[in-house]
């Protein structure tokens, strides 16, 4: 296994945008494991599939291939060999891909796949769980996080450069639900590892957590 550096918090902290760039900048592979959990919530939703209804969910989670294929300007999310990139990322998506990503028959899907990727590349990931279930041997480990408002008004942003119709009230609803489901679940919780380095960007700029993260990352592996 290579390299490792894995990234854990909650929504809206802008862990995927900093990845990306710490990706780029360091040349690691990319793991983006929220985009797989939310791959399996748009299939089920568009399928009908409740995720009760674990026969289904199953006959899903079988057929699904994902892919990543970085261009020049983003890494785009394949999913059965449909780019998906955009669908994965809306609001209903948001409000739903919990249900989905809380389930053990998902996640004993998904983490296969997310450790097969680091298999022979040096890598980070973000998501949930990275550094306390899919790689809890990670080299360096880091726990990104912010004041819940400040995650609403990000998404918030978001949202409207999207032209995806919502209030500030409404996305700081759901990020608060999304927390409680994500802390209080009972396989695989948000959850700080013990080893795990805490970042709150709260109070700073995307360059700034990226020039955090990145001195941890150099002075552990020797950059």
């Amino acid at each position: 296994m290579g390299f490792v550096v894995a990234i854990d918090g909650p929504a809206g902290t802008g862990k995927g945008t900093v990845t990306k760039m710490i990706a780029e900048d360091l040349g690691l592979v990319y793991i983006d494991t929220g985009a797989m959990y939310r791959c399996v919530a748009l299939e089920a939703i568009k399928k009908k599939v409740e995720p009760q209804e674990s026969e289904e969910l199953l006959q899903i989670l079988d057929k699904m291939k994902i892919d990543f294929k970085q261009t020049e300007e983003i890494q785009e999310v394949w999913l059965n060999g449909e780019n998906v990139t955009t669908d994965i990322r809306t609001q209903e998506i948001d409000s739903r891909v919990d249900q989905f990503s809380a389930l053990k028959c998902v996640r004993d899907k998904m983490t296969p796949l997310q450790r097969k990727m680091a298999e022979s590349n040096s890598v980070i990931g973000e998501g949930r769980d990275v550094g306390t279930v899919v790689f809890p041997n990670a080299d360096v480990k880091v726990y990104l996080d912010c004041s819940m408002e400040e995650r609403a008004s990000r998404r918030y942003k978001q949202y409207l450069e999207k032209g995806i119709e919502t209030t500030y009230e409404e996305v700081l609803e759901n990020i608060k639900q999304r927390y409680k489901a994500e802390t209080e679940r009972e396989i695989a919780p948000l959850r700080q590892a013990e080893d795990a380095i805490l970042v709150d960007s709260t109070n700073m700029t995307i360059a700034e957590v990226v020039d955090k993260i990145e001195s941890i990352i150099k002075e552990k592996a020797n950059y």
